[in-house]
């Protein structure tokens, strides 16, 4: 199949084990910074699986549970901590565009970016916001159970729903997240080794979709989608970066709303995964070694 003649494709939901989904963010950014199409796209894990922070540490895992639970464990590009993704619970998204097209400062890349997330909570009557003040952490090596910064966490009734981050390579950047549908706060925890943390305590602080708005999952989906498409129609994504800023209108609005990968990507994210993703050396080593 031919790449996309658009500037932006929109690739829906695909079920996929972890370590492919971390393989083809990678190579939606090759293909964003070398001249292809930009890429939105929603994903599902199949089976669940635990992502790790780039730099976390790999003890902070129960690799035990993980393998009894039937769940993935891979190590992201992204720093921060862990994510258990379930396999109903949590929708993923990423964006992958090159680094020419939008801010050069992280946070405001970030806020750009995360523009059409919290659009979607609000087509889905959900009221989501960045938290307003930081609130201490509970576990450092959980994602959702880190200090909630005013600066990056969105929260909705108080609690935190969505987990994004990001990284830059020379010519792209991907931001990649995952917005809680159903909370699951048992194998969140199991995933973990030891937290000190009760599954009550969890709930606390993370809140699913499914408890603020009347939608299954396949709508939350849909409505995500349709609020990334609209995002670039609109020319939205363009509009945080200011006309002073040196940056360069590198992509316009067209938009592939039915986009999907080449074969070479293919082939190369199948690669990327016996190389990278499922390899002992990147999951389970520290950065250090991995350098």
């Amino acid at each position: 199949m031919a790449a996309s003649e658009d500037d932006w494709r929109l690739i829906r939901e695909e079920r996929r084990p972890g370590p492919e989904q971390m393989a083809l963010d990678e190579i939606a950014a090759g293909t964003a910074g070398g001249g292809g199409p930009a890429t939105i796209r929603t994903y599902r894990w199949g089976p669940s699986c635990l992502t790790l922070g780039y730099g976390q540490d790999a003890g902070t895992v129960d690799w035990t549970a993980s393998e009894s639970a039937g769940a993935d464990v891979t190590r992201r590009q992204t720093g921060g901590g862990g994510i258990h993704h379930d396999a109903f619970g949590d929708v993923a998204y990423s964006i992958a565009v090159p680094a020419s097209a939008v801010p050069g400062e992280l946070l405001d890349c970030y806020h750009l970016l995360c523009e059409p997330i919290l659009d979607a909570f609000d087509r889905l009557g959900i009221d989501a916001d960045y938290v307003d003040e930081a609130v201490p952490a509970l576990y450092d090596p959980a994602c959702y159970l880190r200090e909630l910064h005013p600066a990056h966490d969105v929260v909705a009734d108080g609690r935190k729903i969505a987990g994004n981050a990001q990284y830059r390579t020379r010519d792209a950047v991907v931001q990649h997240g995952s917005l809680t549908f159903s909370v699951d706060a048992d194998a969140h925890l199991a995933a973990f080794a030891d937290p000190p943390v009760t599954p009550k305590a969890f709930r606390e602080r993370v809140v699913g979709i499914d408890e603020l708005a009347d939608v299954d999952r396949a709508e939350a989906v849909r409505t995500l989608e349709a609020s990334l498409a609209s995002w670039v129609e609109s020319g939205a994504w363009s509009e945080g970066t200011p006309a002073n800023s040196g940056v360069s209108p590198a992509l316009g609005d067209s938009l592939d709303r039915n986009g999907s990968w080449t074969e070479v990507e293919r082939d190369r994210a199948r690669d990327l995964v016996t190389e990278k993703y499922r390899d002992d050396d990147w999951v389970r080593s520290g950065s250090k070694d991995r350098e």
